[in-house]
């Protein structure tokens, strides 16, 4: 598909990698309602592009934004399932000066699931839905999974999320393939997003030494690699890695 062509929602597009997507896919031509929890940091988003608050982790709120931006844009044939937090935690560790054994909360577990798979599980689902009572052709879904999804300490609930996200971009492949829909993923490294913003300086500065390519990844690198997905009408059901290749 032509990014010109596109009535695409972008969740998660408040800051970070999703207002670089939104910005990026307005200038290109495409038609975009962009969403977030956070209303204030939408209001920073380049004019064209059509905003409204948005709780992925709600689901009658996915569904009443999913029929307000196909009203708004005058339909729907693609999504970007960006919408992400972090609660990370060891999922059990012992304090070293007491010896007393501490739990991640459940609160802290289903608060990660709630966002990044839930969230992006009903999202999928109403747009889909949409697209298929409307009979629209082509569609596409971008998904944004993560290289945590092969384990990171400190991040079993992220790491389940995003694991789960990039196995359901398979299952829906195959699912939504009737309907003339594709699904990729992309799974970034360490990207410089405020969520990496806001890491210890020293852990930061060792991830990045253990890159290859010598450099943190930027909002760019991985626009880049949704264009692909969002164009090439021939990928489909697969997990792209744009992580400098620290994977490796």
């Amino acid at each position: 598909m032509r990014l010109e062509e596109l009535k695409i929602i972008v969740t998660g597009a408040a800051r970070g990698m999703g207002a670089h997507f939104a910005t990026r896919l307005a200038e290109a031509g495409a038609r975009v309602a962009a969403g977030d929890v956070d209303e204030a940091g939408l209001t920073a988003l380049p004019s064209g592009v059509l905003r409204r608050r948005l709780d992925v982790a709600d689901e009658a709120d996915c569904c009443a934004f999913v029929a307000w931006a196909h009203e708004a844009l005058g339909g729907l044939n693609a999504l970007v399932n960006n919408a992400g937090i972090l609660r990370d935690g060891l999922l059990v560790k012992q304090d070293r000066s007491t010896g007393a054994v501490v739990r991640l909360p459940k609160a802290q577990w289903d608060a990660v699931l709630a966002v990044n798979l839930t969230g992006a599980t009903l999202m999928a689902r109403e747009v889909v839905a949409k697209m298929v009572e409307t009979g629209t052709r082509p569609g596409v879904i971008v998904n944004m999974a993560s290289l945590a999804r092969y384990g990171n300490r400190g991040q079993s609930n992220y790491v389940a999320a995003k694991a789960a996200l990039a196995a359901n971009t398979v299952t829906w492949a195959r699912e939504f393939g009737a309907f003339g829909i594709r699904v990729g993923a992309i799974a970034p490294g360490m990207i410089e997003t405020p969520m990496t913003q806001g890491m210890n300086q020293k852990a930061k500065d060792a991830l990045v030494a253990a890159v290859p390519v010598g450099r943190i990844g930027l909002p760019e690198d991985i626009w880049r690699a949704v264009q692909f997905v969002l164009e090439c009408d021939y990928f489909n059901g697969r997990t792209i890695d744009v992580d400098g290749g620290l994977a490796m």
